[in-house]
């Protein structure tokens, strides 16, 4: 019988294969244990630590609604630390799997946007419910990256961020101007705050494919700085 985290990894496992096939990846039997010692080995005790508590959030948040999967989501992966990406890993915008954000307790924009998407994938969250959101970010005047929720197809989304920590509706968020946005299946181009112009598959985006065919926890990237 497989038990309520079981099911959450088969669901992720079902998210990747939008993206993906077989044949071009073996895909990673997910599995607490050896996760958590990958942590370990790779980046400390902290990180195991960490993981731990992802584990749990995966556990314990399986039954709640769908907002209070996206507040817990988002809250856990906001406690981690912001890092410029040439400064962490050594290179310019990589996009680190969630496993390695986890393990290194920090990371740029995209790696909170990434990580809060594969989790609530885990959590049962619908893959057309959510997109990873390019944005320019007016107050800071740069280019940044968030999750959106939508609730419905035609709703205004919810907007998940590492700068403002409340979720709020992306009609609030007049200091964001969306560029473009895509989820494990689909690219779209975003002119306003709402559902954009559907322009093709995501594995149009050489960083996104790039990033799925790193998945597999044995293959974490060692930071250039050790955060802790």
């Amino acid at each position: 019988m497989i038990n309520r985290r079981g099911k959450a990894w088969w669901r992720l496992l079902s998210g990747l294969l939008l993206l993906i096939s077989l044949s071009s990846l073996t895909l990673w039997l997910l599995n607490e244990q050896k996760i958590i010692t990958a942590l370990k080995s790779n980046y400390g005790v902290r990180a195991a630590d960490r993981g731990i508590a992802w584990f749990d959030i995966l556990d314990s948040a399986q039954q709640l609604s769908d907002i209070e999967k996206l507040t817990k989501v988002n809250s856990f992966f906001n406690m981690l630390y912001f890092i410029d990406d040439k400064q962490l890993w050594g290179e310019d915008n990589y996009w680190a799997t969630p496993l390695e954000f986890i393990g290194v307790k920090g990371g740029d924009c995209e790696e909170f946007a990434i990580a809060k998407y594969f989790t609530l994938l885990a959590l049962g969250i619908d893959d057309q419910k959510m997109r990873i959101t390019m944005v320019k970010a007016l107050t800071l005047n740069q280019y940044h990256m968030v999750l959106s929720y939508y609730e419905t197809p035609g709703s205004v989304p919810l907007v998940l961020d590492n700068l403002d920590m409340q979720i709020k509706p992306a009609n609030q968020r007049q200091d964001l101007d969306p560029i473009y946005s895509f989820n494990g299946s689909q690219l779209w181009l975003n002119k306003e705050k709402g559902q954009g112009v559907l322009v093709g598959k995501s594995d149009r985006l050489d960083r996104w494919t790039n990033l799925i065919q790193r998945m597999e926890f044995s293959r974490m990237k060692q930071p250039k700085l050790r955060m802790e």
